[in-house]
């Protein structure tokens, strides 16, 4: 088995960016699944190019993409993208749409076909903080994540996919003493640990894991 692992590079004035930080962290395997561990630029379309590039050479399994949510708690597993671009800030390369659909031919939301509550049961046994999340944003974050869906959908059946957000790390949130933060190392090990619950299950568990709003 092989899975797919994305990292965005830094962005909105950030010197590093934690996902990609703790992806690169990653061991080479996992659960006994091979673990394919790939830099894509936070930058509309170019981001999703270059994950197709990899779905094309490598042919994974399961393919996961890792982003950066300042103000998050924990490790998120996200449970759904929506089809529309609408970015507060530019890209990396100073793009800013504003209301876009993402694929005319999409559906208008994709769930994520990640067991993304064994997931976060996973991460709360062995101490990560972690939640499902119900919105990946509308900047690029979501625009992947949707991205990764609508391929499965259309070009790539049998594949499991989806997004997970992490927090700053401690670094990051010198000048943010609001904001909470995690450890690199407890990111990676977070992130370790719901690729082996994506390996482990094929179906995801039936436990509660919504909000009240």
């Amino acid at each position: 088995m092989k899975v797919l692992i994305t990292g965005f590079d830094p962005f909105g004035g950030e010197k590093i960016n934690p996902a990609l930080e703790a992806v690169n962290a990653l061991p080479d395997n996992i659960a006994g699944a091979e673990v394919i561990k790939i830099e894509i630029p936070t930058v509309f379309r170019k981001s999703l190019e270059r994950i197709e590039e990899n779905i094309i050479k490598y042919n994974p399994d399961i393919v996961i993409s890792v982003g950066q949510a300042g103000g998050r708690f924990g490790v998120t597993p996200e449970r759904v993208a929506i089809n529309i671009d609408d970015a507060r800030i530019e890209d990396n390369e100073k793009n800013q749409p504003l209301d876009i659909t993402i694929f005319e031919d999409g559906e208008n939301a994709y769930f994520s076909n990640l067991p993304i509550k064994a997931m976060v049961k996973e991460m709360k046994e062995n101490g990560i903080p972690s939640a499902v999340s119900n919105t990946a944003g509308t900047f690029v974050c979501n625009h992947v994540m949707y991205g990764i869906l609508y391929m499965i959908d259309k070009k790539y059946p049998g594949v499991k996919g989806g997004f997970i957000h992490v927090p700053y790390t401690p670094a990051q949130v010198i000048d943010k003493p609001e904001k909470p933060s995690m450890s690199v190392n407890d990111i990676a090990k977070g992130l370790e640990l719901c690729i082996k619950a994506a390996v482990e299950n094929n179906e995801d568990i039936k436990v509660i894991g919504g909000t009240i709003c």
